[in-house]
């Protein structure tokens, strides 16, 4: 795990210091780009920023202006119904509000997805997983492995926007053990949906040169520096997908980048068994 942890206190605290306030908003609009440190060229009138430090640790002063500035970019984009790049703990992803569906269908256009392949949700806290999900599995072992390079798939609640993957029960919940993006998604106040930043079938991204071909389509472009060391193809693999729909046993449907501690807290801590079809 990375030093990066969930924001401590509740969300209105978290926007008020950026001068925010919470809740997602409607349609989209053009805009801005935040500058990655390379020299690439960047799309005409873009705005040229990236994340302090290293990106995945909250800034601290005199840094935090910077953070700040992106934080504020990336909430106005995601509230106007835009696509946005940011980092996470695995690799660079697209996001965009799950309750706006004029947004989830800019992502699979701008990917080239089959919208059959289902988005997964991002959430800023273990305890919003209740809210957007039919949780059977405790407490604890939600804790163990959020926030973290997991997907957790579970049945999906009422409360998600019926656009989003409408062709399954099922929701994939993510909570990257990343600094910012869950500061943006606490902030924002609402589910984003979260898909890596990469044409459908290519090569994920480790850092921002990597998906340049997708800028010109994106309002939004959060540079936190390279991921990991920027190269190792462990990190490439994303996170490791784990079905717990099904109570006392687990499916795992992509192994990624965290499958042996994944499988180790499921059957050696809490006793869950492998399901058919479970690649372990």
């Amino acid at each position: 795990m990375s030093p990066a942890r969930p924001c401590k206190g509740l969300r209105a605290a978290v926007a008020a210091s950026v001068g925010l306030s919470e809740g997602p908003a409607g349609s989209a609009r053009s805009g801005r780009f935040l500058r990655p440190p390379s020299p690439a060229p960047a799309a005409p009138g873009a705005r040229l920023l990236r994340l302090p430090g290293s990106g995945a640790v909250r800034a601290a002063r005199p840094e935090r202006a910077g953070w700040t500035e992106a934080l504020r970019a990336a909430v106005a984009e995601l509230r106007a119904g835009a696509v946005v790049a940011v980092p996470t703990d695995t690799l660079y992803g697209l996001a965009c509000s799950a309750s706006c569906s004029a947004a989830l269908g800019a992502v699979y256009r701008l990917k080239g997805r089959s919208e059959t392949k289902p988005l997964a949700v991002c959430l800023g806290r273990v305890a919003d997983v209740y809210r957007y999900c039919h949780v059977k599995v405790p407490e604890g072992l939600l804790k163990d492995l959020l926030p973290g390079p997991v997907t957790l798939v579970m049945e999906r609640s009422e409360e998600l926007n019926k656009d989003l993957n409408p062709f399954t029960p099922l929701v994939g919940i993510r909570i990257p053990d990343h600094a910012f993006i869950q500061d943006l998604t606490q902030v924002f106040g609402g589910p984003l949906a979260l898909t890596s930043a990469n044409l459908s079938s290519q090569t994920s991204s480790l850092n921002v040169e990597e998906f340049q071909d997708l800028w010109p389509q994106l309002s939004l472009v959060i540079d936190g520096g390279p991921i990991g060391d920027g190269q190792s193809p462990e990190y490439r693999l994303g996170s490791t997908v784990v079905d717990l729909s099904v109570p006392g046993k687990f499916r795992i449907i992509r192994p990624g980048c965290a499958l042996e501690s994944t499988t180790a807290i499921l059957q050696q801590k809490y006793g869950l068994l492998p399901s058919h079809g479970s690649c372990v």
